[in-house]
């Protein structure tokens, strides 16, 4: 009776012992998110708000699945299953996996943050950097994530003594997955390569079967394609190492944009110019750069073409300062030249 006694005593004991050992590591991880949150530490380093924000949750979680792993005895009475222990390695792998993913993300979301404030000359190399770290961060995630399927299944001792077959038959497996994954190997490896090579960047804005719009995500599988009106086209990135398309912002965001205007011969081409310029250095859209108003081409209908060109800092506000120029010369015209509207001659045989 004095042994059934001292046994309870001490399955409680060691009960107690290992919720207090839990309770021990949430109060340090909780305390550790406290020191990142306050002013002394968020305010001073970079760092801070990003692990608050993505390493929480991984935190808890690694710690009382280590903390419960480390303390757990299998032998202690009331314990049940030796399963458990393997279900808690199983558990502490997966948690430090989470953990390490997200503290890896943490680290780059500060860089990445940096280099979206960017601006300027320096805005095309940044978003090549931007690119090249989203791209690696998932790469890594994903190497990660396999080590960890891999070392979770190391725990059963069945797949340990496989380990050498699997070794054997690794070239074999090799090709056969190579084949079977083909197109999604295509894709990832286009994936880097359009981001290593910089032909493509997040934020380029590019024209892509005759759709205008920006590069909104480049994954390793697809390119998210923002249309100017907001709708979203999705391609595979094999799509931009086997198909031509339009980079606007290859070398630099600044663009010229045209605006046509068909008018009468005895249109005064020097005042439409001068005209031009004056609406130009009125407009904040553009660059204070360049600009030319040009008679380009006689149209079969007999109409005298005029193009006016102009530049701005970017695509965006290359497209809004052409319908604001052409706007205005149209009211010019109109309402100063009204004689040199278009007007379409007709020959007829006298009678």
């Amino acid at each position: 009776m004095t042994t059934t006694g001292g046994a309870v005593t001490t399955a409680a004991w060691n009960w107690a012992t290992l919720a207090i050992a839990v309770a021990a590591a949430i109060v340090a991880v909780e305390l550790v998110r406290r020191v990142l949150k306050s002013r002394l530490i968020g305010e001073r380093w970079a760092l801070a708000g990003p692990f608050v924000r993505r390493c929480t949750w991984p935190g808890f979680a690694s710690a009382v699945t280590g903390t419960v792993k480390a303390a757990y005895d299998p032998g202690m009475p009331g314990s049940g299953s030796h399963g458990f222990q393997r279900v808690l390695a199983l558990l502490l792998i997966a948690c430090v996996t989470w953990l390490l993913i997200q503290a890896a993300y943490a680290v780059t979301d500060v860089v990445l943050d940096r280099l979206t404030r960017v601006e300027g000359e320096r805005n095309r190399r940044a978003r090549r950097i931007r690119t090249q770290i989203a791209l690696v961060r998932r790469v890594s995630a994903a190497v990660v994530v396999v080590l960890a399927l891999g070392a979770m299944l190391f725990t059963f001792p069945q797949v340990r003594a496989l380990g050498a077959g699997l070794l054997a038959s690794a070239g074999i497996a090799g090709v056969v997955g190579g084949i079977a994954a083909q197109s999604t190997l295509g894709n990832l490896l286009a994936g880097l390569q359009l981001a290593f090579s910089d032909a493509l960047r997040l934020d380029d804005v590019v024209v892509v079967e005759d759709e205008w719009g920006r590069i909104e995500e480049l994954t390793l599988t697809y390119v998210a394609l923002r249309l100017w009106d907001e709708r979203r086209l999705i391609l595979p990135v094999s799509y931009f190492t086997g198909n031509p398309f339009e980079n606007w912002t290859r070398h630099e965001s600044r663009i010229l944009g045209s605006v046509y205007l068909r008018v009468d011969w005895s249109i005064p081409v020097d005042e439409v110019r001068t005209e031009l310029y004056r609406a130009l250095r009125e407009n904040p859209l553009w660059d204070q750069k360049d600009w030319t108003l040009q008679v380009t081409d006689i149209t079969p209908e007999g109409l005298v073409e005029l193009r006016a060109l102009m530049s701005a800092a970017d695509s965006a506000s290359a497209f809004d300062l052409r319908c604001d120029i052409r706007e205005h010369l149209v009211k010019f015209v109109r309402e100063k030249y009204p004689e040199s509207l278009p007007r379409l001659r007709v020959d007829t045989p006298a009678r």
